[in-house]
């Protein structure tokens, strides 16, 4: 498994480096900050909603990487096409200027897509669990 990339995030394309990648991303797009005396979370997707058009178009094609990253481990059309629905379904929300950000921060498509890829990896390749810590 190779161990270079960004920070920790491994660039080998066994499922287990694909599990940590896609993971990575679900990260920086829906939870990366966490509002100041709250435990409530959002990412970069929510962010980039601020910018109307172009920012729903940036967080999108974020998401769509991981779709990509799950074709790449041999997962089925209807999976994809489900998190592809899912990607297709935030851009859409998003579209809404300043307001598509609020629906976007309860709809959150790439934890979704991680669920998706976490239970094609568990059945698949079952030495690629992880425990993370709550």
């Amino acid at each position: 498994m190779g161990t270079g990339g960004i920070g920790r995030v491994p660039v080998g394309k066994d499922p287990a480096a694909v599990r940590a990648r896609v993971e990575a991303m679900e990260k920086i797009l829906e939870r990366g900050f966490t509002i100041p005396g709250t435990r409530q979370t959002f990412g970069l997707d929510v962010m980039l909603d601020l910018i109307p058009g172009i920012g729903t178009t940036v967080a999108a094609g974020m998401g769509l990487y991981m779709a990509w990253e799950a074709r790449n481990l041999g997962m089925s059309k209807a999976a994809i096409a489900r998190m592809a629905g899912n990607v297709g379904v935030d851009w859409a929300l998003g579209l809404i200027p300043w307001v598509g950000a609020i629906p976007d921060f309860f709809f959150r498509s790439n934890t979704r897509n991680l669920k998706i890829i976490k239970r094609h990896l568990d059945k698949h390749h079952p030495s690629t669990v992880t425990i993370t810590p709550r």
